[in-house]
């Protein structure tokens, strides 16, 4: 175990303990094995959760999916339904597609929207336009379905969604942010695919990538009531500065909306939610319950310390990190050697123009917190195996980085005031790189405080 060795442990060799608890979180949420826990067919009657369906009195049976983590879990309920799966269709990100037998499956962009995402999201309204009451149609939903179903409403090209989003994304705001406007942008989100499916019964199984489990803004919430309004979406606008920036048929449409010329998303209580069942099959909180049996399980004391760790990617750092400084100090609020884990999704608020995801910032900025502290190690890393536009999923950091960077003419805070994290990281072998996991609950930090003695 890794305790019983402790003052023996350099801050490198705590990589391979912070990699196994990563990838126990990891197998905690694997999307097939979600799906199973929550679904079967036993004797002909489908049970989803606490639902259960008699598959002879359904009409036509369709599953549809979108989201990074979709194609896996369709995978995993064709195996379950077999034939009686009438028809399907998923949309997944690029790479993390897997052959299915009764599902096309269509690939498209993430996270800004693109011509794959629009085309693939049409054919899923076609497919579904003639469903009626006696039908189901089974929903697979994942994060990333957001910007994999682009389905602009009347007069916005997709050209002006996609520079919405991105200027969403460089602004610094939340994703219950960024899906507040998605939702009033779109044909299809905010329960809006509800409205198009001619009274079918839905049953939606979901893998939450957002704090707090909101069912309305995981992949905006295509089969979800949707509380929030246009005047939220003018009201966000404004917080961030970007009336001026955004294009114009945006802001012609968020103000007929505003002005009630635009219906607004169906809210809750709306009738068309009767037949309706959305069930979270999987989150962060599994993920960190499993990485903190992990831990212990090598000899770490597990401390979660949020599932909901959310702000500036480098102001959360340095709260994780005077979190390991007291624990050194004091053995509070675990004694070392001590595993402290959280989960959520930072953000970060783009001032240079370097290569990096939020992931990476936070590892840098921590890097420069621990600068000189010995036995502290932290892996933070999208569930995803992505973080922004790159191949890593996140990076390592630790008491020596900023010296090993600094041997190499490499200032910690000069690439983290131009958002270089990714270039920072790479030549010091620390990106943490795993390829599409095809899952997605957010983003995992694991912070190790080895036994040594030290300030």
């Amino acid at each position: 175990m890794v305790a019983s060795n402790a003052a023996a442990v350099g801050t490198q060799d705590l990589k391979a303990p912070a990699t196994a608890i990563f990838k126990a979180g990891l197998s905690a949420v694997d999307p097939e094995r979600c799906v199973r826990r929550h679904l079967r067919v036993d004797g002909g009657m489908l049970h989803a959760g606490d639902i259960v369906l008699d598959m002879a009195a359904v009409g036509r049976c369709r599953l549809i999916g979108f989201g990074k983590a979709s194609a896996a879990m369709a995978r995993a309920a064709e195996a379950l339904l077999g034939d009686r799966i009438d028809d399907g269709l998923i949309i997944t990100k690029y790479g993390h597609g897997v052959p299915l037998s009764r599902c096309r499956v269509m690939e498209a962009g993430h996270p800004v929207p693109d011509q794959n995402g629009l085309r693939a999201t049409s054919a899923l309204l076609d497919m579904t336009a003639d469903a009626g009451p006696d039908d189901l149609i089974l929903c697979m939903i994942s994060g990333g379905g957001s910007a994999l179903t682009p389905a602009p409403a009347a007069g916005i090209p997709l050209a002006d969604k996609q520079e919405t989003t991105r200027l969403l994304l460089a602004c610094g705001a939340d994703i219950h942010e960024i899906n507040t406007l998605r939702k009033h942008l779109s044909r299809i989100k905010g329960g809006q695919l509800c409205r198009r499916v001619g009274g079918a019964r839905i049953i939606s199984l979901i893998l939450s990538d957002v704090v707090g489990d909101d069912l309305d803004i995981i992949a905006s919430g295509a089969t979800a009531p949707d509380p929030a309004t246009f005047g939220d979406c003018a009201e966000i606008i404004s917080r961030y500065g970007l009336g001026e920036r955004i294009p114009e048929t945006v802001r012609r449409h968020l103000a007929a909306g505003c002005d009630g010329r635009i219906d607004e998303t169906p809210k809750p209580g709306d009738a068309m939610f009767d037949r309706v069942d959305n069930r979270i099959v999987g989150s962060i909180s599994d993920a960190l319950a499993a990485a903190a049996a992990e831990a212990e399980r090598l000899g770490f004391a597990p401390l979660v310390l949020t599932s909901t760790l959310q702000g500036e990617a480098r102001e959360a750092a340095r709260v994780l990190c005077a979190v390991a400084r007291e624990v050194r100090r004091s053995s509070r609020p675990a004694a070392a050697p001590a595993c402290l884990l959280s989960g959520g999704e930072t953000t970060v608020t783009l001032q240079g123009g370097g290569k990096g995801g939020r992931n990476m910032e936070l590892a840098l900025s921590a890097a420069i917190d621990l600068a000189g502290h010995p036995g502290v190690l932290l892996l933070s890393a999208g569930t995803d195996g992505t973080d922004g536009p790159t191949d890593a999923a996140g990076a390592f950091a630790d008491g020596t980085t900023v010296s090993r960077a600094a041997a190499r003419q490499m200032s910690a805070r000069r690439y983290l005031a131009e958002n270089d994290s990714y270039a920072f990281f790479q030549p010091l072998g620390d990106l943490f790189i795993t390829g599409p996991t095809r899952t997605n609950v957010m983003d995992l930090q694991v912070l190790l405080v080895d036994a040594i003695s030290g300030p």
